[in-house]
């Protein structure tokens, strides 16, 4: 006979909520919650499988017998299974024994909802709480002065596993070893986020983490919720905020995971053609089933309240929108109009934004997002996605482009470059030199640099300096802040000995001050979005691959003139032409010596000339540094 108490979190209204779709908390309702009943002590457990005829909690608490502990379905045609067990406790490992109505098919499933997972490979949920003292009160009531679109955004983003592995016992570091060594290096560097690949539970490591099983659940292979939790704080009070990749586009089919649920389509959707990726070979949610959505904004929610994350980035927002992704003619169906467009995506996308944005203040949300998918960062009341920010994936592909080619043909392709202004302010555009770009033979970001070792150091710091003076936000994958040779390994640690050489540590210097400059230079970041933060001084220097542009912030006195050298020629006397009269001083060399560089530099002061050129009233005469970014200021 069963030992489990009826008992439920649930009220009417939840259930209401949840099977119209709205139900963005199902986190407190659904899953193992350790609660009192009548003065016993136990886990209180809620599963969805509406094509369920029984679900057992099977556990070490009952030996793994099924039958012993049946839920109870509930008369509300909601789905849900639920009931009190007592004398359960935190750190009780189980999962739910479900047999189907369908063909009495019997599936043994991890908790959608479980707040902790065992380690993988093994697969059992396990009973815990959510208990911390947050220290982080301060920045969470003043976290739009460091999250807002006109603020300063450098994120450094890290794949946990692969950052640094404890040197003498070769395994992972915890999150409390990341909470010291992670957080003051990223301080040391100036990035202003950090943004964690998929730290939700997921089974295998070569997905990087981009196949979750366990979507409410910090992964186990470096500690527990609150070692998170701690983690999320330390770096909070070091001033950085926190974006955490999220992945609801789709998920893989473990026996253990969300697939067949309960011997159903319940998260997937049923028709092939849509719920299954050919990419990834992994399953694709039901955008268009209500009690889907709920899970997945549930989820969102759930990790910008729960573990304080500053933002969210989407991951592969592009297969989400278009049912035709990856698949050829006779393998998707057209929607209601005949387009490509997944309506039921389109319409889940703005709901999941609406309810990020009016929920929590001071977040953003991120999309990475390949197409020309109009308005992926405008607001939804105008048409828009929703999105804060996009993924600017056609300014990364012609940059590096661009940056691979030998300089001797930069000449006939510098609209590689300038072609990015034609549209950088249709979306509010993050740069992103990601985990993508240096894996699967295309090379580190060091090691598609053309030249001989000195040319490849300087063009990579010409690159970096160009990305920072590009108006969008940046993104630079770890181990690219120190010019890592090889590419990404995600089973082994960054080379960090490459930092007693001078190049490398000259490209972590340089990292360090563009950050400084990003952040201290209110024309670098105020108006980064928009097009009145940006001027051509003079694009069209193809013979000598030169180009000069002004950043603008809210007071002119902020101004500064950038100019980019793309080849390894020195040119002296290269005169610009200039808003107005005064002096030119450099505040920042890509070139300078303690970069690795040649120590090519300007005078401390320059002064204005009024000789009309490029346009304008006033001009004077630089000398460029070869591969060379200069930036200065007119006082």
């Amino acid at each position: 006979m069963s030992k489990v108490i009826t008992h439920s979190l649930f009220t009417d209204f939840d259930i209401d909520l949840f099977k119209a779709g709205k139900h963005f908390r199902l986190y407190e309702k659904l899953g193992a919650h350790l609660i009192s009943v009548d003065g016993v002590d136990g886990v209180y457990f809620a599963v969805w499988a509406p094509t369920a005829h029984s679900v057992s909690v099977v556990g070490e608490f009952n030996f793994w017998t099924q039958g012993e502990h049946l839920l109870e379905v509930r008369w509300d045609s909601s789905g849900i299974w639920e009931g009190f067990i007592p004398n359960v406790k935190k750190g009780t490992t189980y999962k739910y024994k479900i047999q189907s109505n369908n063909g009495g098919i019997v599936t043994e499933k991890a908790d959608p909802f479980a707040f902790y997972c065992e380690k993988p490979p093994h697969t059992a949920s396990v009973v815990w709480d959510l208990e911390y003292k947050w220290k982080d009160k301060k920045w969470m009531e003043t976290r739009q002065n460091h999250n807002g679109l006109d603020k300063p955004y450098s994120v450094y983003e890290v794949h946990l596993g692969s950052w640094k592995r404890h040197t003498t016992e070769n395994r992972f570091l915890t999150y409390l070893e990341f909470a010291e060594d992670l957080v003051n290096y990223i301080k040391e560097t100036g990035f202003t986020h950090v943004e964690f690949m998929p730290i939700m539970e997921y089974p295998y490591d070569p997905s990087w983490g981009y196949q979750l099983v366990g979507y409410f659940a910090p992964t186990s292979r470096f500690g527990n919720p609150q070692e998170f939790m701690h983690l999320v704080d330390k770096l909070h009070e070091a001033g950085i905020g926190v974006i955490l990749d999220w992945v609801p586009s789709h998920f893989p089919d473990d026996a253990h995971g969300l697939g067949f649920f309960d011997g159903s389509n319940l998260f997937e959707h049923p028709d092939r053609r849509k719920g299954y990726h050919p990419d990834w070979k992994s399953l694709v949610f039901n955008y268009g089933r209500n009690e889907v959505r709920s899970f997945l904004i549930s989820n969102a929610l759930f990790w910008l309240h729960n573990y304080h994350a500053d933002a969210l980035r989407v991951d592969a927002v592009a297969s989400m929108l278009y049912l035709d992704y990856s698949r050829d003619d006779g393998e998707w169906e057209p929607n209601i109009y005949g387009g490509r467009e997944n309506l039921d995506t389109i319409s889940f996308l703005k709901e999941f934004n609406e309810a990020v944005y009016s929920n929590y203040e001071g977040v953003q949300t991120i999309a990475e997002e390949s197409t020309s998918f109009p308005m992926v960062s405008r607001p939804t009341s105008i048409g828009g996605l929703g999105f804060g920010m996009k993924w600017m994936m056609g300014w990364m592909h012609d940059t590096l482009e661009y940056f691979q080619k030998d300089t001797v043909y930069r000449k006939y392709h510098q609209n590689d470059l300038t072609f990015s202004m034609t549209y950088t302010f249709s979306e509010n555009f993050m740069l992103p030199l990601s985990h993508d770009e240096v894996v699967y033979g295309k090379k580190s970001i060091a090691g598609r640099m053309p030249g001989d070792e000195w040319q490849k150091f300087a063009n990579l710091r010409l690159l970096y300096g160009y990305m920072f003076m590009h108006p969008g936000t940046k993104l630079l994958f770890m181990g690219s802040e120190f010019g890592q040779s090889g590419e990404w390994n995600f089973e082994g640690s960054l080379d960090w000995h490459l930092l007693q050489y001078p190049f490398h540590s000259g490209v972590k210097k340089l990292i360090t001050d563009l950050n400084k400059l990003y952040k201290n230079q209110p024309a670098l970041h105020e108006k980064q979005f928009s097009a009145d933060g940006f001027e051509w001084i003079n694009y069209s220097d193809h013979q000598n691959a030169v180009m000069s542009f002004i950043r603008k912030g809210n007071d002119p006195k902020n101004d500064v003139i950038v100019v980019c050298n793309f080849t390894q020629i020195v040119r002296s006397n290269y005169r610009i032409g200039l808003p107005k009269k005064g002096k030119l001083t450099e505040i920042f060399n890509s070139d300078a010596s303690n970069y690795g560089g040649s120590g090519v530099s300007n005078a401390k002061k320059i002064a204005i000339e009024a000789m009309p050129y490029d346009g304008r009233d006033y001009s004077t005469e630089l000398l460029l540094p070869p591969l060379s970014v200069t930036v200065f200021k007119i006082s």
